[in-house]
């Protein structure tokens, strides 16, 4: 066990986390995501699987270590609900509350048809494959940057 560390980031998530750099894109994708299929294109290369572990709470283990891109117009977005793209399920609300708490001020998650998702999710760093079984569940992480100490 590590000090300080959120137990649901397993080694092989920090070592993803790690490698990653400025404009690197995390995706975390629910349970009926295709995430093997996906993880294939991505450069990790296959998917980590954080069993037992809803969405949200991936997303809050996650951004406890990475930074959220400020230089980026959208760093968080969010697969849009088919032929209601404006639509909030409960899901995407309680991951919105926790991106804005990380990043310190409300973050308007992007909306992202789900087919662009399919394809941005290819071009990603990697995949994170949670046990949400919420539809819509479905989220892109930019990695910021660390400023000088």
């Amino acid at each position: 066990m590590l000090i300080g560390i959120d137990p649901v980031l397993d080694a092989d998530l920090l070592y993803v986390l790690r490698a990653m750099g400025h404009g690197d894109t995390l995706a975390v994708v629910d349970a009926n995501y295709p995430a093997a299929t996906t993880a294939h294109f991505t450069h990790y290369g296959k998917p980590i699987r954080l069993a037992g572990v809803d969405a949200p709470r991936a997303v809050a283990a996650i951004l406890s270590v990475m930074p959220i891109d400020t230089f980026a117009p959208d760093p968080v977005a969010r697969m849009e609900v088919v032929e209601d793209p404006a639509a909030r399920p409960e899901v995407q609300r309680e991951v919105q509350a926790i991106v804005d708490r990380a990043f310190g001020e409300p973050l308007p998650m992007a909306g992202v048809e789900r087919m662009a998702f399919y394809q941005q999710a290819r071009d990603a760093f990697a995949v994170v494959a949670t046990n949400e079984r919420r539809f819509y569940g479905c989220f892109l992480l930019k990695m910021g940057v660390l400023p000088p100490s």
